[in-house]
């Protein structure tokens, strides 16, 4: 009678491991505790036995894939005609044990970076393969769609080998990096085969699949994996080889000891001529022409922001206004102040002072501090007016948010403005800070251009951009020409909510505030 063999719980709470080798192939007659594949978690490498006698009539899984525990491995024809008991245990183990204060290697899991995040872009190693690293050292820098995230090490050890190279995409709950250090516990992993009722044959072809990549190889690029045995593959790991970068000297491209040795010191055995020995021959005509074109993938910050403006466009109706605020008087007090307040670290620049009118200005038109549900059936007025800054960082656009503008002073604003944009710039905001906003400027005008049609950062209902500031003549009072300091800002509102008088009126608040410094002091609370 046909049975499905169960991979066993491996202990430590590991749910998946990989195939490494199969002992046997399909067709195979096998005996109870005869070993059938070793596969290898993120703790160490196992053996898997058989528990009855029989022939292997299925293989479920490929060498290199993905096994999931307490899913079906191989499926077996059990000799007798009878499958075992549903619910008995066997009490073959396979052990892996290392000794007290010897020298172990092991994966560092990518850990959940929270939010739902499944995968991450490789920004930056901070390490190399080598390398000697202390407990909560910084390992690499990685991307995801919400910010840059420094990855620390668990344990201090040396890196013996990154998974990834910088670009490479690494997966949640996957290997990173491997790192040697000392063990201080004998660690015994006992595999406990446990009976499951027969299920259907899995097709093999729907099974999940996640070699872990190597470095300068994208997964996509592999092709199948090195042909070894566990011990060389163990050897491999601790000296810092990739075997799929070892031309194997056996039949059929099979890695042995020597190669890896050979490799390690720069001298590669003389391989077997077969297709699979020849790596090296066959990326060397993969030479890319520069004049060719280079295609780029949309990841991280980048990718969000494309799907954020996709969906605003094609959800609001935007309508543009834009207006001319004359900051000559701004300017001159902002001059005046700047040097007293930079003695006590505060830098005091123009966008605090924007910041503060538009609260003000806000306080009379609430409607522009709103967001509307999703069929846009309900308005939400928010009392905190967290004003977002577009910054332009290294990783993308970013949007934090100064919390509670309607309570803090100009200068209160002036020193959380600075903490963010220098964090934002760096890529390593905090996801806090660039929650929660309710309405946001863009200050285009830092780069260059006077006029733009902003795209509103969805669900608020407002964006402003302000254009750089131009010394342009103007008649005075007295008819007069002066040279007098003037700014574009060009706003966009969400016309569902937002009529065209309302933004208008709204502007020229915000403008007297600007124009009219002392009109601003006035109207503090």
């Amino acid at each position: 009678m046909k049975q499905d063999f169960i991979l066993p719980d491996i202990g430590e709470g590991i749910v998946e491991c990989e195939i490494v080798e199969w002992l046997v192939k399909e067709g195979d007659v096998i005996k109870e505790d005869q070993p059938v594949c070793d596969v290898m978690t993120d703790k160490a490498l196992v053996q898997i036995p058989a528990v009855y006698d029989g022939v292997v009539s299925k293989l479920y899984y490929a060498k290199g894939d993905i096994a999931k525990v307490h899913a079906p491995l191989f499926e077996m024809e059990v000799a007798g005609g009878a499958a075992a008991p549903q619910a008995t245990t066997s009490n073959t183990t396979a052990v892996a044990a290392v000794s007290a204060n010897s020298e172990i290697t092991e994966d560092f899991i990518l850990p959940d970076i929270g939010e739902g995040i499944v995968e991450c872009e490789i920004v930056d190693w901070l390490v190399a393969e080598g390398d000697t690293i202390a407990e909560d050292q910084p390992v690499c820098d990685v991307m995801t769609d919400k910010a840059l995230v420094q990855i620390p090490a668990k344990y201090a050890g040396v890196v013996s080998k990154l998974y990834y190279a910088k670009g490479d995409i690494a997966k949640v709950h996957a290997p990173l990096f491997a790192i040697r250090r000392q063990g201080d516990v004998t660690a015994t992993v006992a595999a406990a085969q446990v009976a499951a009722p027969a299920v259907s044959s899995v097709n093999s072809a729907t099974v999940t699949t996640a070699a872990r990549p190597a470095a300068g190889d994208s997964a996509a690029a592999k092709g199948s994996k090195a042909l070894a045995s566990p011990a060389v593959r163990r050897l491999a790991r601790e000296l810092g080889v990739d075997l799929q970068r070892v031309p194997g000297s056996g039949d059929k491209g099979r890695v042995y000891k020597e190669d890896v040795r050979a490799f390690a010191q720069g001298t590669p055995v003389a391989a077997v001529s077969t297709p699979a020995a020849k790596p090296v021959a066959a990326a060397s005509a993969a030479v890319v022409s520069s004049a060719e074109n280079r295609v780029e993938p949309v990841r991280g910050i980048k990718a969000a922001m494309a799907r954020q403006m996709a969906e605003s466009v094609s959800s609001i109706p935007h309508f543009t206004y834009c207006e001319e605020i004359d900051l000559t008087d701004l300017i001159a007090l902002r001059l005046q102040l700047k040097d007293q307040y930079a003695k006590q670290g505060v830098k005091l620049t123009m966008m605090p002072f924007f910041m503060k009118a538009l609260s003000l200005a806000i306080n009379e038109f609430p409607v522009m501090n709103s967001q509307p549900n999703a069929d846009c059936t309900e308005l939400t007025y928010f009392s905190a007016h967290n004003i977002g800054v577009a910054v332009d960082s290294k990783i993308g656009l970013l949007v934090p948010n100064v919390k509670g503008c309607e309570l803090k002073s100009i200068l209160e604003i002036a020193a959380e403005l600075t903490r963010l944009t220098d964090a934002a710039r760096e890529g390593r905001v905090s996801p806090a800070d660039l929650k929660g906003g309710t309405i946001t400027i863009s200050n285009i005008g830092a780069i260059g251009g006077t006029v733009a049609t902003p795209i509103i950062n969805k669900p608020e209902v407002a964006i402003v951009a302000l254009g750089k500031v131009q010394a342009l003549p103007r008649f005075a009072a007295n008819g007069q020409v002066v040279a007098r300091q003037l700014m574009q800002v060009s706003w966009s509102g969400d016309h569902r909510i937002i009529d065209g008088g309302t933004i208008a009126r709204f502007t020229n608040l915000w403008k007297q505030y600007l124009e009219q410094p002392s009109s601003m002091l006035l109207s503090l609370r």
